[in-house]
């Protein structure tokens, strides 16, 4: 699997922002199927010169929304905390 689908996007909230400044984590949005290993290589790859210590995964579960009537599920989806060695930084617009 190619490095920039396995990578879907950054994640933006108030706790990763805290993160990034105090324990130089990142939190981005998976795809599914990938593996911590995968994770590992696939940051290392689209910024070079970065060095991973370590890659924390956490499945989010789809949630019960409804409309009238109906009620479905969102997506599940897949969320990946990177950790990199101090004095490492990325880049990711915010």
């Amino acid at each position: 699997m190619d490095s920039r689908q396995l990578i879907v996007r950054p994640l933006h909230t108030e706790k990763n922002v805290n993160d990034i400044r105090d324990a130089n984590t990142y939190h981005f949005e998976v795809d599914r199927r990938a593996t911590k290993t995968q994770i590992r290589h696939a940051i290392e790859e689209l910024f070079p010169g970065r060095k991973v210590v370590d890659v924390r995964t956490i499945t989010v579960r789809g949630k019960k929304r409804r409309t009238r009537r109906v009620i479905g599920v969102t997506k599940s989806w897949k969320k990946a905390i990177i950790k990199l060695r101090p004095g490492d930084t990325i880049d990711i617009g915010y």
